[in-house]
Parts: structure tokens; C-alpha cells; sequence
């Protein structure tokens, strides 16, 4: 495993070697602020964003698994200590910082999944919203108590909770501002795998490894048309599967899934 830092809060760790299950093309993104429960500071939403245009743009990461140093703490979402420091300048000078942690992590082009336990409120649900799976332990407690502070979910809350839940379900919690214990939030849909304390990060790095055995080709193709499609009318949504079909239908990797599977052997993606 090797690691590299992005700033003094944000770590990825590369795992494995590439061998077999795909182990080496996972990347985890670790939120390394436990001081502060992974508050989310000017500095820190610039790291995150510095590490998630890195991750996107290299080839060899099929999966990346967001994860937390913090014993009893996913996120607890923006630096409200820092904010309060904050003339209405600098707050304005922050928000384009800010959102580009949040668009880093939902715009990476590969599967994310984020491993989640203790609090992710705020901003810290927002990131783990971002994320295509969220894998929970028990202690997970999760919600978007902006509006008990002043303002709204700013991380993507408004739009991405309500395509989790419906419209209604995500209005009842963003205007409640309540927080959902681990066991309400898997029956709400509000995360994807519920696992026994502590087994978050173990679960979705196993998982991880299973998605990342699969053709980085097809994956990326899939995530852009799940995304896309999200939304629209059904014959739109059709369009967008078949132009990422014809991107993979053509591709070595194409090629070589189909070889393997009549070779009965495991496939050697070229990853094109």
C-alpha cells in the first residue's frame, strides 16, 4: 500500500498491486482531520478537491472509498469555528472553495463508495451523498441540520437527498434538521449496507475490491449513464445508455471480456 498526502488533512492510500480482484486499482480517500471530527475547512475542502482531480484524471483507479480517521466521526461537515471568524467576504471567497470539495468527490468518474460511522452531519453527509454507495456500521448517525444554523445544505443536500428519498421524505429532514441513527437511516434508504460496528471501512474496501475486478472501461461507461440518464424522460435516458454501450462495445476491453469468458480464464483488462 502506498499513501500520499494533500495537505495537512487529506490522505490517499493506493492498495495492493494491481494483482488479482482488482485490489490494486482501489484508492482510498481518508479524511485526516480527527482533531477537529473531519470539520471541513477552507484548507481541507481544497486538499479534497486537489486529491479528487487526481484520483479522476489517473487511469490505473477503478474504485475510490471514502473513509475517516476519526474513531467516532465520519464528517461532522463545515468548520462552524472557522465560519465564525468569517467576514461576509471571506464567506463568499470560501463558497467556491467549498463546492468544489463536494463537485470533486460527485464528479469522479469511477465508482465511490463511502465507508461511514459515528456522525456525518452537515457537509459530512453531504460527501458521503456524493458517493454512489454509502456502506454504514451501527454507531452511524446521519442528517442535514443546516436550517438549525441559518442556511441550507450547500454541499449538494437539496438535490442529491431527495433523489435518494423522494421529495417529500427530504423535505420532513432538511426541515426538521433531525439526525437518523444508523438503523432508521438503512430503512429510509439514507445509506445502502448496513454493517456491525467498526466493519464500514472493512466492507466497502471488500466491496471495492469486487468492483474494481470488473472492466474499468464498462465501469466508467456505467457511472456515466446511471448519472446522466438519472432524471430524464426514458427515451433521453435510452440514448445516454446506448452512446456509453457504443463506447464500450468497441473497446479492447470489450475484447478481451469476451475472450476471457470463452477461455474460462480471468481477464487482463488493457483498460481502453
Amino acid at each position: 500500500m502506498s499513501e500520499e498526502r494533500y495537505g495537512e488533512f487529506v490522505l490517499v492510500r493506493r492498495h495492493g498491486d494491481g494483482g488479482a480482484g482488482g485490489a490494486g486499482h482501489v484508492a482510498e480517500l481518508v479524511l485526516d482531520r480527527p482533531k477537529a471530527m473531519n470539520a471541513v475547512s477552507t484548507e481541507m475542502a481544497g486538499s479534497i478537491a486537489g486529491a479528487c482531480a487526481a484520483l479522476g484524471a489517473d487511469k490505473g483507479v477503478r474504485v475510490v472509498v471514502l473513509t475517516s480517521t476519526h474513531a467516532r466521526a465520519f464528517c461532522v461537515g463545515a468548520d462552524l469555528k472557522e465560519r465564525n471568524s468569517f467576514s461576509d467576504a471571506d464567506l463568499m471567497r470560501q463558497r467556491p472553495v467549498t463546492r468544489g470539495a463536494y463537485a470533486g468527490v460527485l464528479e469522479l468518474p469511477v465508482p465511490t463508495i463511502a465507508a461511514v460511522h459515528g456522525f456525518a452531519l452537515g457537509g459530512g453527509f453531504e460527501l458521503a451523498l456524493s458517493c454512489d454507495v454509502i456502506v454504514a456500521d451501527r454507531t452511524a448517525v446521519v442528517g442535514l441540520p443546516e436550517v438549525s444554523v441559518g442556511v441550507i445544505p450547500g454541499g449538494g443536500g437539496t438535490q442529491l437527498l431527495p433523489r435518494r428519498v423522494g421529495a417529500a421524505r427530504a423535505a420532513e429532514l432538511i426541515f426538521t434538521a433531525r439526525r437518523v441513527e444508523a438503523g432508521e437511516a438503512r430503512e429510509l434508504g439514507l445509506v445502502d449496507v448496513l454493517v456491525e460496528e467498526g466493519r464500514d471501512r472493512e466492507e466497502a474496501l471488500a466491496m471495492a475490491g469486487r468492483i474494481a475486478a470488473n472492466s474499468p472501461v464498462g465501469l466508467r461507461a456505467a457511472k456515466r449513464a446511471l448519472r446522466v440518464g438519472h432524471g430524464l424522460d426514458l427515451r433521453a435516458g435510452l440514448e445516454i445508455e446506448d452512446a456509453a454501450w457504443r463506447a464500450t462495445a468497441f473497446s479492447g476491453d470489450r475484447a478481451e471480456g469476451v475472450a476471457a469468458f470463452n477461455e474460462k480464464r480471468r481477464p487482463e483488462w488493457p483498460g481502453e
